[in-house]
Protein backbone atom coordinates (compact mmCIF):
# COMPACT_ATOMS: atom_id res chain seq x y z
CA UNK A 1 0.00 0.00 0.00
CA UNK A 2 2.72 2.53 0.39
CA UNK A 3 5.48 3.54 -2.14
CA UNK A 4 7.59 4.27 0.86
CA UNK A 5 8.49 0.23 2.40
CA UNK A 6 9.53 -3.03 0.44
CA UNK A 7 6.21 -5.16 1.45
CA UNK A 8 5.00 -8.27 0.90
CA UNK A 9 2.83 -8.85 -2.31
CA UNK A 10 -1.10 -8.51 -1.23
CA UNK A 11 -2.50 -12.25 -2.21
CA UNK A 12 -3.05 -13.32 -5.87
CA UNK A 13 -6.17 -13.17 -7.83
CA UNK A 14 -6.80 -8.98 -8.24
CA UNK A 15 -9.67 -10.38 -10.74
CA UNK A 16 -11.78 -11.89 -7.98
CA UNK A 17 -11.29 -9.15 -5.55
CA UNK A 18 -14.83 -7.99 -4.88
CA UNK A 19 -18.50 -9.27 -6.56
CA UNK A 20 -22.15 -7.20 -6.97
CA UNK A 21 -23.03 -8.38 -3.28
CA UNK A 22 -19.72 -7.10 -1.90
CA UNK A 23 -18.38 -4.28 -4.32
CA UNK A 24 -15.05 -3.22 -2.21
CA UNK A 25 -14.37 -6.82 -1.44
CA UNK A 26 -14.71 -6.08 2.48
CA UNK A 27 -14.05 -8.40 4.92
CA UNK A 28 -14.40 -6.49 8.20
CA UNK A 29 -13.54 -4.15 10.99
CA UNK A 30 -9.43 -4.12 11.43
CA UNK A 31 -9.91 -0.90 13.18
CA UNK A 32 -11.63 1.52 15.35
CA UNK A 33 -9.65 4.87 16.21
CA UNK A 34 -10.16 7.59 18.83
CA UNK A 35 -8.86 11.08 18.67
CA UNK A 36 -8.03 12.67 22.29
CA UNK A 37 -6.21 15.09 23.94
CA UNK A 38 -6.92 12.83 26.96
CA UNK A 39 -5.05 9.43 25.88
CA UNK A 40 -4.48 8.20 29.51
CA UNK A 41 -8.38 8.84 30.78
CA UNK A 42 -9.23 7.41 27.79
CA UNK A 43 -7.42 4.29 27.60
CA UNK A 44 -8.30 3.44 31.18
CA UNK A 45 -11.87 3.83 30.12
CA UNK A 46 -10.62 1.14 27.15
CA UNK A 47 -8.86 -1.11 30.05
CA UNK A 48 -12.18 -1.35 32.18
CA UNK A 49 -14.04 -2.65 29.23
CA UNK A 50 -11.48 -5.22 28.36
CA UNK A 51 -8.64 -3.52 26.50
CA UNK A 52 -5.46 -4.16 26.77
CA UNK A 53 -2.66 -2.10 25.95
CA UNK A 54 -0.35 -4.31 23.26
CA UNK A 55 1.85 -1.81 21.38
CA UNK A 56 2.99 1.70 20.67
CA UNK A 57 3.56 3.64 17.28
CA UNK A 58 7.13 3.59 16.81
CA UNK A 59 7.03 8.34 16.43
CA UNK A 60 3.77 9.31 17.49
CA UNK A 61 1.62 9.32 20.40
CA UNK A 62 -0.17 6.69 19.60
CA UNK A 63 -1.37 3.30 21.21
CA UNK A 64 -2.76 0.03 20.36
CA UNK A 65 -5.90 -1.41 22.96
CA UNK A 66 -6.84 -4.73 21.68
CA UNK A 67 -9.12 -7.68 22.95
CA UNK A 68 -9.87 -10.60 20.90
CA UNK A 69 -10.27 -9.26 17.27
CA UNK A 70 -11.19 -6.00 18.33
CA UNK A 71 -8.55 -3.31 17.77
CA UNK A 72 -8.81 0.22 18.66
CA UNK A 73 -6.37 3.09 18.16
CA UNK A 74 -6.00 5.76 20.44
CA UNK A 75 -4.21 8.80 18.84
CA UNK A 76 -3.26 11.57 20.75
CA UNK A 77 -0.53 12.74 17.93
CA UNK A 78 -3.15 15.38 16.10
CA UNK A 79 -2.68 17.27 13.39
CA UNK A 80 -5.32 20.38 12.60
CA UNK A 81 -7.61 18.12 11.22
CA UNK A 82 -7.98 15.70 13.52
CA UNK A 83 -7.78 18.20 16.52
CA UNK A 84 -10.76 20.05 14.84
CA UNK A 85 -13.13 17.06 15.77
CA UNK A 86 -12.92 16.49 18.55
CA UNK A 87 -16.06 17.68 20.28
CA UNK A 88 -16.54 20.71 23.20
CA UNK A 89 -13.87 20.52 25.65
CA UNK A 90 -12.03 18.84 23.85
CA UNK A 91 -13.99 15.41 23.67
CA UNK A 92 -12.42 12.21 22.56
CA UNK A 93 -14.27 10.97 19.04
CA UNK A 94 -14.30 8.37 17.07
CA UNK A 95 -11.79 9.65 13.98
CA UNK A 96 -11.39 6.68 12.00
CA UNK A 97 -12.73 2.93 10.63
CA UNK A 98 -10.28 0.65 9.58
CA UNK A 99 -12.34 -1.53 7.10
CA UNK A 100 -10.89 -4.59 5.70
CA UNK A 101 -10.38 -5.14 2.07
CA UNK A 102 -9.36 -8.10 -0.40
CA UNK A 103 -7.23 -5.12 -1.89
CA UNK A 104 -7.17 -1.81 -0.66
CA UNK A 105 -5.79 -0.29 -4.03
CA UNK A 106 -8.14 -1.53 -6.38
CA UNK A 107 -11.50 -0.88 -3.65
CA UNK A 108 -9.61 2.95 -3.33
CA UNK A 109 -9.64 3.38 -7.13
CA UNK A 110 -13.35 2.33 -7.40
CA UNK A 111 -14.05 4.59 -4.53
CA UNK A 112 -12.63 7.83 -5.80
CA UNK A 113 -14.03 6.96 -9.48
CA UNK A 114 -17.77 6.72 -7.56
CA UNK A 115 -17.11 10.90 -6.02
CA UNK A 116 -15.43 9.48 -2.87
CA UNK A 117 -12.94 11.93 -1.11
CA UNK A 118 -9.84 10.77 -0.91
CA UNK A 119 -7.83 11.95 2.12
CA UNK A 120 -4.28 13.01 1.28
CA UNK A 121 -1.91 10.47 2.41
CA UNK A 122 0.61 11.84 5.73
CA UNK A 123 3.39 8.60 5.93
CA UNK A 124 6.26 9.52 7.52
CA UNK A 125 9.29 7.65 6.18
CA UNK A 126 9.34 3.94 7.01
CA UNK A 127 5.26 4.27 7.83
CA UNK A 128 2.38 2.86 5.61
CA UNK A 129 0.56 4.97 3.57
CA UNK A 130 -2.91 3.73 4.69
CA UNK A 131 -5.58 5.02 1.27
CA UNK A 132 -8.78 6.35 3.31
CA UNK A 133 -12.03 8.85 2.19
CA UNK A 134 -13.67 11.63 4.02
CA UNK A 135 -16.32 9.97 6.32
CA UNK A 136 -19.00 11.98 8.63
CA UNK A 137 -17.63 15.07 10.46
CA UNK A 138 -14.27 14.81 9.63
CA UNK A 139 -13.85 11.01 10.03
CA UNK A 140 -11.95 8.94 7.62
CA UNK A 141 -12.56 5.12 6.54
CA UNK A 142 -9.27 3.40 5.96
CA UNK A 143 -9.18 0.12 3.49
CA UNK A 144 -5.99 -2.41 4.79
CA UNK A 145 -5.82 -5.39 3.04
CA UNK A 146 -2.70 -6.72 5.12
CA UNK A 147 -3.77 -8.22 8.41
CA UNK A 148 -2.60 -12.07 8.41
CA UNK A 149 0.74 -13.26 8.99
CA UNK A 150 2.00 -9.48 8.29
CA UNK A 151 -0.15 -6.19 9.39
CA UNK A 152 -0.20 -2.72 9.54
CA UNK A 153 1.10 -2.97 13.07
CA UNK A 154 4.32 -5.08 12.17
CA UNK A 155 5.16 -1.88 10.55
CA UNK A 156 4.42 0.97 12.83
CA UNK A 157 3.75 0.00 15.86
CA UNK A 158 6.39 -1.58 19.34
CA UNK A 159 5.09 -4.21 21.52
CA UNK A 160 4.30 -3.26 24.80
CA UNK A 161 7.05 -5.02 27.07
CA UNK A 162 4.87 -8.33 28.96
CA UNK A 163 1.68 -7.24 27.30
CA UNK A 164 0.08 -10.25 25.38
CA UNK A 165 0.16 -10.02 21.74
CA UNK A 166 -3.89 -11.15 21.51
CA UNK A 167 -5.40 -10.76 24.73
CA UNK A 168 -8.13 -12.85 24.53
CA UNK A 169 -12.25 -11.28 24.18
CA UNK A 170 -14.35 -10.56 27.48
CA UNK A 171 -17.32 -11.93 27.68
CA UNK A 172 -17.04 -13.09 23.71
CA UNK A 173 -16.88 -9.47 23.06
CA UNK A 174 -16.90 -8.31 19.30
CA UNK A 175 -17.58 -5.66 16.61
CA UNK A 176 -21.33 -5.26 16.01
CA UNK A 177 -21.49 -1.71 14.77
CA UNK A 178 -21.58 1.86 14.64
CA UNK A 179 -24.03 4.39 15.61
CA UNK A 180 -23.92 7.54 13.80
CA UNK A 181 -25.87 10.97 14.25
CA UNK A 182 -26.46 12.60 11.31
CA UNK A 183 -28.42 16.02 10.43
CA UNK A 184 -31.71 16.46 10.39
CA UNK A 185 -33.80 15.25 7.15
CA UNK A 186 -30.37 13.26 5.81
CA UNK A 187 -31.40 9.81 5.62
CA UNK A 188 -31.55 9.41 2.52
CA UNK A 189 -28.04 11.21 2.21
CA UNK A 190 -26.53 9.02 4.19
CA UNK A 191 -28.36 5.40 2.74
CA UNK A 192 -27.51 6.35 -0.25
CA UNK A 193 -23.75 7.55 0.85
CA UNK A 194 -23.15 4.18 2.08
CA UNK A 195 -25.54 2.35 -0.55
CA UNK A 196 -23.16 3.71 -3.42
CA UNK A 197 -19.95 3.29 -2.14
CA UNK A 198 -19.55 0.40 0.55
CA UNK A 199 -22.15 -1.81 -0.84
CA UNK A 200 -24.56 -1.69 2.30
CA UNK A 201 -27.91 -2.51 2.67
CA UNK A 202 -30.75 -1.20 4.26
CA UNK A 203 -32.65 -3.29 7.04
CA UNK A 204 -36.45 -3.21 7.04
CA UNK A 205 -37.84 -0.91 9.97
CA UNK A 206 -39.53 -4.28 11.74
CA UNK A 207 -35.69 -6.09 12.50
CA UNK A 208 -33.85 -4.21 15.50
CA UNK A 209 -31.25 -4.75 17.57
CA UNK A 210 -30.39 -3.72 21.03
CA UNK A 211 -32.32 -1.18 23.54
CA UNK A 212 -31.96 2.05 21.42
CA UNK A 213 -33.70 0.79 18.40
CA UNK A 214 -33.95 4.93 16.42
CA UNK A 215 -33.25 5.48 13.17
CA UNK A 216 -32.33 3.44 10.17
CA UNK A 217 -29.97 0.48 10.18
CA UNK A 218 -28.27 -0.51 7.55
CA UNK A 219 -25.59 -3.80 7.14
CA UNK A 220 -21.77 -3.22 5.44
CA UNK A 221 -21.40 -6.38 3.88
CA UNK A 222 -18.85 -9.29 4.52
CA UNK A 223 -17.27 -12.30 3.36
CA UNK A 224 -19.77 -14.00 6.03
CA UNK A 225 -22.09 -12.72 9.16
CA UNK A 226 -18.88 -12.95 11.02
CA UNK A 227 -17.88 -10.21 8.64
CA UNK A 228 -20.58 -7.88 8.06
CA UNK A 229 -21.64 -5.84 10.48
CA UNK A 230 -24.27 -2.54 11.31
CA UNK A 231 -24.38 1.17 10.60
CA UNK A 232 -27.48 2.85 12.63
CA UNK A 233 -28.12 6.56 11.61
CA UNK A 234 -29.99 8.75 14.26
CA UNK A 235 -31.46 11.97 13.20
CA UNK A 236 -31.86 14.62 16.30
CA UNK A 237 -35.08 15.24 17.67
CA UNK A 238 -36.04 18.68 15.79
CA UNK A 239 -36.24 20.28 19.58
CA UNK A 240 -32.34 19.32 20.27
CA UNK A 241 -29.96 22.26 19.23
CA UNK A 242 -27.21 19.11 19.28
CA UNK A 243 -26.94 18.26 15.63
CA UNK A 244 -23.37 17.81 14.89
CA UNK A 245 -22.71 14.84 12.57
CA UNK A 246 -20.83 11.86 13.82
CA UNK A 247 -19.76 8.56 14.56
CA UNK A 248 -21.19 8.51 17.97
CA UNK A 249 -20.97 5.05 19.91
CA UNK A 250 -19.50 1.28 19.01
CA UNK A 251 -21.83 -2.03 19.21
CA UNK A 252 -20.30 -4.52 20.65
CA UNK A 253 -21.87 -8.04 20.21
CA UNK A 254 -21.68 -10.22 22.84
CA UNK A 255 -23.69 -14.09 23.20
CA UNK A 256 -25.05 -13.41 26.95
CA UNK A 257 -25.63 -9.36 27.83
CA UNK A 258 -26.77 -10.00 31.05
CA UNK A 259 -23.32 -12.35 31.79
CA UNK A 260 -21.34 -9.51 30.31
CA UNK A 261 -22.82 -7.06 31.82
CA UNK A 262 -21.90 -8.40 35.64
CA UNK A 263 -18.46 -8.96 34.25
CA UNK A 264 -17.54 -5.58 33.23
CA UNK A 265 -19.56 -4.00 36.55
CA UNK A 266 -17.00 -6.18 38.43
CA UNK A 267 -14.28 -4.21 36.86
CA UNK A 268 -16.37 -0.51 37.31
CA UNK A 269 -18.16 -0.36 34.55
CA UNK A 270 -21.71 1.49 34.96
CA UNK A 271 -24.30 1.35 33.04
CA UNK A 272 -27.27 3.48 32.27
CA UNK A 273 -30.37 2.10 34.22
CA UNK A 274 -33.39 4.17 33.50
CA UNK A 275 -37.20 3.56 32.06
CA UNK A 276 -36.31 4.52 28.57
CA UNK A 277 -32.70 2.28 28.67
CA UNK A 278 -31.76 -0.03 31.28
CA UNK A 279 -30.09 -3.54 31.18
CA UNK A 280 -32.14 -6.51 29.93
CA UNK A 281 -31.17 -9.37 27.81
CA UNK A 282 -31.25 -7.76 23.80
CA UNK A 283 -28.87 -4.81 25.35
CA UNK A 284 -27.37 -2.52 27.78
CA UNK A 285 -25.52 0.66 27.31
CA UNK A 286 -22.54 2.22 29.05
CA UNK A 287 -23.23 5.83 31.03
CA UNK A 288 -21.00 8.06 28.90
CA UNK A 289 -17.24 8.65 29.88
CA UNK A 290 -15.06 11.91 29.07
CA UNK A 291 -18.10 13.56 28.17
CA UNK A 292 -18.30 11.16 24.69
CA UNK A 293 -17.26 7.40 25.33
CA UNK A 294 -20.20 5.47 25.03
CA UNK A 295 -20.45 1.84 24.45
CA UNK A 296 -23.57 -0.37 23.61
CA UNK A 297 -23.57 -3.89 24.09
CA UNK A 298 -26.08 -5.84 21.68
CA UNK A 299 -27.15 -9.28 22.01
CA UNK A 300 -25.36 -11.41 18.84
CA UNK A 301 -23.96 -14.80 18.98
CA UNK A 302 -21.25 -14.48 16.52
CA UNK A 303 -21.41 -17.12 13.63
CA UNK A 304 -18.64 -18.08 11.38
Amino acid sequence: MSDLLHLPPREPGLADWADEANPLGLEGLEFIEYATHQPQALGQVLELMGFVAVARHRSREVTLYRQGELNVVVNAHLDEARAAQLGAGGRPVIAALGLRVRDARAAFERLQQRGAWPVPPHAQVMELNIPAIHGVGGSRLYFVDRWREFSIYDIDFVPMPGAPRHPPALAGMHFFGVVQYIGLGRTHDWIEFYQELLGATLIPDEQRYGIMPKGKLMRVPGLGPAQSFMLQLVEPDPSVLDSDERLQRIGLGVPDVLHAVQLLRGRGVEFVETSAAHTEPRGAITRTYLGSVVFELVHSQRQG
